[in-house]
């Protein structure tokens, strides 16, 4: 039997093999999940910014056009955990490949969708497919990256997102300015494509990968091990009610300023979202706030920073929305990162299923947020999606706030349990 010297030496021997700052393949790996999280967002989004262009082409309500969005989403949160437990199986890395290649492939398609039907069809198989990327990717990162690292590290990739994410709205508004939408959705296809083939050329094969089962009780044994932890499920919560604010302001947006008093062009609409370079900033400074003040002050500086953007956004001036939108991309991306590095770090098995859980969450958000979004701006304007904000926010504070005094209680019962057992009547007896 080995001692228990001998298992921490090894257990250190796994954790000195890991990648950090400054090691071999560490940068390639973060240029690489870098490049995947541009793809990802780029392609899941593509159709956002186009949500006018759409629905003036094929004469339809916001409501009905932001389903091309809403459909992606909606299909990879409902496919993110079957294709977790494939890279169980096979692997990270492949899973992740697959996924990238069938989604770029789709999205060479969508541009020739003949209705609409048809194109939130094949967005529906695109996000499905996207599905095996974001689980694995949390799952890999926690595999090869040292846990001091760890929240660096998806900060990385969130904040690849947030450049798929811009990069992607920026280049369809000006080609649909340019040259129509479908000519836009065919762009965004071509940039996947290269962000793709940049991931497979770098990502470094995995080391400390284990191959489980594909069973299904196996699979049911771990969903059922997270969906029991109190922890594990406020993120969830959390995850979902911040992609459900961010889901519904970007998709209304741009309704929202085609319309006076803004008036903006296409082209115009789309380059307002550089403003999530500021998501780029905060998601890789997330490491550094949960640093400062902890998992939960991280968690309360990010909704208080969405609230007062959601806030801003009120009034009728271009300044106060863009600066309302910094405020509220800043927000987001904060908390998305510290509460999804916090599933990584909570899990101690089946790490693919707890990120898997985590993504379902978060992207049934995204599909409420811009469905949900869009009915309320139909109802009440840009305040009703403000509303809307606002609510989930609350929300969010709510977990946050009774996740601190259920800390807060557990510490004191520890501490009355552990003055009990040293206490003189104890000791005597």
């Amino acid at each position: 039997m080995p001692s228990a010297s001998t298992k921490a030496a090894a257990t250190d021997a796994v954790a000195d093999t890991r990648l950090s700052p400054g090691r071999p393949g560490h940068r390639r790996m973060s240029f690489a999940l870098f490049a995947a999280g541009v793809a990802a967002f780029a392609l899941l989004y593509s159709t956002q910014a186009l949500l006018p262009a759409v629905s003036a082409d094929f004469g339809v309500s916001a409501s009905a056009a932001s389903w091309t969005v809403s459909a992606a989403t909606g299909a990879l949160a409902l496919c993110v955990l079957p294709l977790s437990a494939l890279s169980e199986r096979f692997g990270r890395r492949a899973l992740m490949t697959a996924s990238l290649a069938v989604a770029v492939a789709v999205g060479l398609l969508v541009p020739f969708a003949p209705d609409l039907p048809w194109l939130v069809a094949l967005r529906a198989v695109q996000g499905a497919a996207l599905a095996g990327l974001p689980a694995s990717a949390m799952a890999y990162l926690a595999e090869e990256v040292r846990p001091k690292a760890l929240i660096a590290a998806i900060g990385l990739f969130v904040a690849g997102n947030s450049i798929g994410g811009m990069s992607g709205r920026i280049v369809t508004g000006w080609a649909a300015q340019l040259w129509g939408w479908r000519a836009a959705l065919a762009a965004v296809g071509v940039l996947a494509l290269v962000c793709a083939v940049v991931f497979r050329l770098l990502l470094p094969r995995a080391r400390h990968f284990t191959a489980g089962s594909l069973r299904p009780r196996a699979l049911a044994r771990n969903v059922r091990t997270h969906l029991s932890d109190p922890l594990l499920m406020r993120l969830y919560a959390i995850g979902a009610l911040f992609m459900t604010v961010f889901g519904a302001v970007y998709t209304v947006i741009g309704y929202r300023l085609v319309e006076a008093p803004f008036s903006l062009p296409q082209g115009v609409i789309g380059s307002v979202f550089l403003v999530y370079l500021v998501g780029t900033v905060s998601s890789a400074a997330a490491g550094r706030l949960v640093g400062r003040l902890g998992r939960r002050g991280a968690l309360y500086l990010a909704v208080t920073t969405t609230a007062a953007g959601l806030l801003l956004s009120l009034a009728d001036t271009l300044t106060a929305v863009l600066a309302g939108l910094v405020l509220i991309t800043a927000g987001f991306f904060a908390g998305h990162a510290v509460a999804s590095s916090s599933v990584s770090r909570t899990a101690k098995t089946g790490r693919a299923q707890a990120s898997a859980l985590y993504q379902s969450a978060y992207y049934l958000g995204s599909s409420a947020g811009g469905t949900l979004g869009a009915v309320a701006f139909h109802a009440g304007g840009w305040a009703g999606t403000v509303l809307l904000g606002l609510v989930a926010v609350l929300g969010v504070v709510s977990l946050t706030l009774y996740g601190t005094h259920a800390a807060r209680v557990r510490e004191r019962t520890s501490r009355e349990m552990y003055n009990h057992a040293a206490s003189p009547s104890v000791l005597r007896a």
